[in-house]
């Protein structure tokens, strides 16, 4: 009998497990390789579908092959199960006091029976062991029989025996790098990774089988990187040409971009660039990125940022100077949901089964994405953001904007970067104009003292001194009507103005307040992320061409437009935060340095309701403070806010204000979300209460809770869903998705419809669709608003009372 893993449905052709095992194998290899778990992860892929020999599935393929309409219940047939319990078998119980044979088992079996799912815990806060459950106690009437088939054709028992031992060979180099304390962390980053390895080698493979190209992915890439480092320099050679050369600005920013091509010779780390706002450093960090990655053949660079702004204006810089659309990635949110609990058989919900395989797994050379992407793909619940973990091994990972990160994932994310560095083979860089002070906190990040790219900081940062900062926020509070007389009061002297608030109403107030009063030879816009990127580029472009023709114009925006967008404003107004923000919205202002010194208002807006931002209410403390004190000693910091000094200081009290929640705590469990990923054995508090509870010892190694971690994380509090809306282009997409669609004809369409995509959160969605305002696409997978439910002037409108016609652009 021929044992069939899947039918292709273009041509009904099937493809035999055991070649899907073997190909998985080879691609589990290849990405495993990257950090140094090549077996392992290739246990994993030669595994993953050992069930499917079973009658079982056999028949249960056959009914849904001959029933399209009608096919079996999902989930009937477990065919995760058998490979995790075959390691088990061989490397569990026969070693069991091999603590590298049992590790093994327990990392690459783990992955294998969660691959329809999440990787599962081995000890749940109810104390029991849902691995043990599936790959012990589970009952598998034709297990002996997969086995049996698998040993005939696929690879003998012996060989398979030999491939066990490379692997727990591997395992073991990688634990004996550590201190024995570290080895449940370790433990449950090398889970991630393998499980990342073999989600995507079975899609993968799963994908070309559909596709018929088989091994395509195996094929070898052409280097890009000496082609687009050569394209960057004659980019940057053209700066070296015209009537502003010689400024001294300049001159800084050509030497600031020579010492990152310098530090790009030095081994895998961890660094800082701490370029100030505009001196270049998109263009220095990728100078140093791809000529780090031509000397240490790293196979791409991948840019996280906190905005989708900063993608869409780096991203297009980074087009522009490498001339090239096609290698460049952005990744600015899910689309579709992945929330799939158990087991998710091939044969139901084809279009849910094609957007499963589209490839969504960061495979570029140069890839743009969000602080909330790289976290989830680390810690989130779902397969689909796993699946990208193994292509951040053997990068270069650039973090803009680095001190944007959330205080509550700020231990999560420095064990992440750790992990990286020693073990994924990855260079890490630090990139902000605010430096913050990420290895003065309780999980601290393993940074060197010389990790600092540039030389002289505070000589430089006192050279782009553009502007000056006025504290009207210690003086007095204002209110929304105050601070609309304010505006054009400065805008009749400064010509164009930039205000930033701390809150989405206060922005809506201020404007809507404000275009009651402008003249009409004043534009005004509204800057939100309420918004799609598409909508905001648009918008960002009418404002450089207003300031460029010497237009009057007032900007308001939440903090959105602080970092990495290029704009260029002769005043700005911010209302009262965080040094860091403060620092990055002065960028804004004056930034080219081509006038003299300019203003940038502090404020402190009476209407800002603060009290679910706790983060932003305690660093507009901590600001005030520190105002107050140079008012008392303005010899403190030099008399400068923004001196790096200033900075430093900040970020120390801030994080030991903040220092109770670095941790992740999850309320419901009263416990820490890193406690639930590094406990360790009689060290951790869930092991010694599953042996009072059960009166013995667990028989795994690992006692970590990996996916109650998961389903328990969320960067932000609120969690928010990604709508498409009606935004020109936007319209052409949402047509498209009523068509039928190749698997790569997704992919391709998905990268395009980010752009016209924006985040709601769950009251304002419940809103929407207790209006009627969306409709879903592609099986329930895609949520799409209506036309009167999206503003050209304001975007998103929960009550649909905007429509596309209000404020053509």
């Amino acid at each position: 009998m021929s044992h069939i893993a899947h039918v292709r449905e273009m041509d009904e052709r099937p493809q035999m497990v055991k070649d899907h095992l073997l190909d998985a194998k080879k691609l589990a290899e290849l990405y495993g390789e990257k950090f140094g778990m090549k077996y392992v992860s290739g246990l994993a892929g030669l595994l993953h579908d050992l069930g499917k020999y079973s009658n079982d599935f056999q028949n249960y393929l056959k009914q849904a092959l001959e029933h399209p309409d009608n096919p079996p219940t999902r989930g009937t047939v477990d065919h995760s199960t058998a490979g995790g319990k075959l390691l088990f078998e061989v490397l569990h119980e026969q070693r069991e006091k091999d603590l590298f044979a049992v590790l093994t088992a327990e990392i690459a079996g783990n992955a294998i029976i969660s691959h329809h799912s999440y990787i599962h815990d081995y000890i749940d806060p109810n104390l029991e062991t849902p691995y043990i459950k599936r790959v012990k106690e589970k009952e598998l009437s034709e297990y002996q029989l997969c086995k049996k088939k698998f040993f005939e054709e696929v690879m003998s028992e012996k060989e398979f025996n030999q491939y066990c031992m490379f692997a727990k060979k591997e395992l073991e180099e990688q634990f004996q790098k550590i201190d024995k304390m570290k080895y449940a962390e370790l433990g449950t980053f090398l889970n991630k990774c393998v499980f990342s390895a073999l989600i995507d080698a079975d899609r993968t493979n799963t994908r070309e089988f559909e596709e018929d190209c088989l091994g395509e992915s195996l094929i070898s890439k052409p280097d890009i990187m000496k082609v687009f480092y050569d394209r960057l320099m004659e980019k940057i050679q053209s700066f070296s040409i015209g009537e502003n050369v010689q400024s001294h600005i300049n001159q800084l920013r050509s030497q600031m971009s020579e010492e990152c091509d310098k530090a790009a010779e030095k081994p895998s780390g961890i660094y800082t660039l701490s370029i100030p706002t505009g001196g270049g450093k998109t263009l220095a960090s990728l100078r140093y990125g791809l000529k780090h990655a031509i000397n240490e053949k790293k196979d791409r660079i991948i840019y996280v940022v906190p905005f989708t702004t900063i993608i869409e204006q780096n991203a297009k810089d980074i087009r522009q100077t490498l001339k090239n659309d096609d290698l460049i990635l952005e990744h600015h949110s899910n689309m579709m949901t992945d929330d799939s609990e158990e087991e998710d058989d091939d044969w139901h919900a084809k279009s849910k089964r094609k957007l499963a395989l589209a490839k969504d797994n960061w495979d570029s050379p140069i890839i743009f994405t969000t602080m909330v992407q790289y976290l989830n793909a680390f810690y989130d619940y779902g397969s689909s953001n796993a699946r990208r973990i193994h292509n951040l091994s053997n990068s270069i990972i650039v973090f803009d904007e680095v001190q944007k990160v959330p205080t509550h994932c700020l231990s999560l994310f420095n064990m992440s970067l750790n992990y990286l560095s020693q073990f994924g083979s990855s260079s890490i860089v630090l990139c902000t104009a605010t430096q913050p002070a990420l290895n003065f906190v309780q999980e601290n990040l393993n940074i060197s003292s010389d990790a600092e790219m540039i030389s002289n900081l505070n000589e430089v940062t006192a050279a782009f001194k553009r502007v000056n900062l006025i504290d009207d926020a210690t003086k007095s509070q204002i209110d929304t009507i105050q601070l609309s007389d304010k505006c054009l009061n400065i805008l009749e002297e400064e010509n164009n103005l930039l205000v930033i608030l701390n809150t989405k109403s206060a922005v809506r107030k201020l404007f809507e307040q404000l275009k009651e009063h402008i003249s009409n030879d004043v534009s005004i816009y509204h800057l939100s992320t309420s918004m799609c990127a598409a909508h905001r580029k648009d918008i960002l472009e009418n404002i450089h061409d207003d300031i460029k023709n010497g237009n009057k114009i007032i900007c308001v925006s939440s903090q959105l437009i602080e970092a990495g967008v290029d704009v260029d404003f002769n005043c700005v107004i911010r209302s009262l935060t965080g040094l860091d923000s403060i620092a990055q919205a002065a960028g804004r202002c004056n930034r080219n340095g081509k006038l003299a010194t300019k203003p940038v208002y502090m404020i402190d807006h009476v209407e800002e309701n603060l009290d679910k931002l706790q983060e932003i209410a305690a660093g507009k403390e901590i600001t005030r403070k520190m105002l107050i004190d140079m008012k008392n000693d303005p010899e403190l910091f030099n008399g400068d806010l923004l001196n790096q000094d200033a900075i430093t200081h900040y970020f120390k009290m801030f994080y030991k204000n903040q220092e109770h929640k670095m941790n992740f705590h999850i309320p419901k469990l009263d416990k820490d979300m890193t406690e639930l990923l590094t406990a360790l054995g009689y060290q951790s508090t869930i092991f010694r209460a599953y042996k009072s509870k059960n009166n013995s010892l667990p028989i795994t190694a690992m006692s970590t809770s990996i996916r109650t971690a998961s389903k328990n994380f969320a960067v932000i509090d609120q969690p928010t869903t990604s709508v498409l809306v009606p935004y020109k282009e936007g319209q052409d997409y949402i047509t498209q998705l009523n068509s039928q669609l190749k698997i790569e004809d997704i992919s391709q369409l998905f990268k395009k419809i980010q752009h016209y995509s924006v985040q709601l959160y769950k009251h304002e969605l419940d809103k929407i669709i207790e209006n009627e305002g969306a409709i879903h696409y592609i099986d329930g997978e895609v949520l799409v608003l209506k036309e009167p439910f999206y503003s050209y002037e304001s975007g998103v409108d929960i009550e649909g009372t905007g429509g596309l016609s209000d404020l053509m652009i």
